[in-house]
């Protein structure tokens, strides 16, 4: 069964990762210029990982369990982007800032681990379910 709870938020993360991005700038830099994540080879890494695990989470609708596994590894993988952005913004090295104003794209990661714990917690009812019927079998 496919269209269930759980394909409609991964299908909304896979929007989130794969076409927000092109979108939103996820900055701009001090002389005004938006900064998309086509710009740096980590960015572009990540949000195509999480955009790979979402696709293949909705793809293996049948294997519940193999799609909780993916769905705790891409929030781990959008943990780590946000934590990216977290480091470009707060610019470890000192008072050269090259973000001046954040844009709505840094936030992308944010509304993706939101309805990939929503997504979870569907497969784990669903999960917990099936145990319960083969219980009364």
């Amino acid at each position: 069964m496919m269209f269930r709870v759980q394909t409609y938020y991964l299908i909304i993360c896979l929007i989130l990762t794969a076409v927000l991005p092109f979108v939103f700038p996820l900055w701009k830099d001090t002389a005004g210029k938006p900064f998309y994540f086509m710009m740096d080879i980590a960015y572009i890494t990540f949000f195509g990982l999480s955009t790979t695990l979402s696709l293949l989470s909705i793809l293996s609708h049948a294997k519940r369990q193999q799609q909780f596994v993916m769905g705790r590894l891409n929030i781990i993988l959008n943990l780590i982007l946000l934590g990216l952005f977290v480091n470009r913004t707060l610019n470890l090295s000192g008072g050269t800032a090259t973000v001046s104003e954040k844009g709505i794209g840094m936030f992308l990661p944010i509304f993706s681990i939101v309805f990939l714990v929503l997504a979870n917690k569907a497969i784990k009812k669903d999960e917990d379910l099936v145990k319960s019927v083969d219980r009364l079998r």
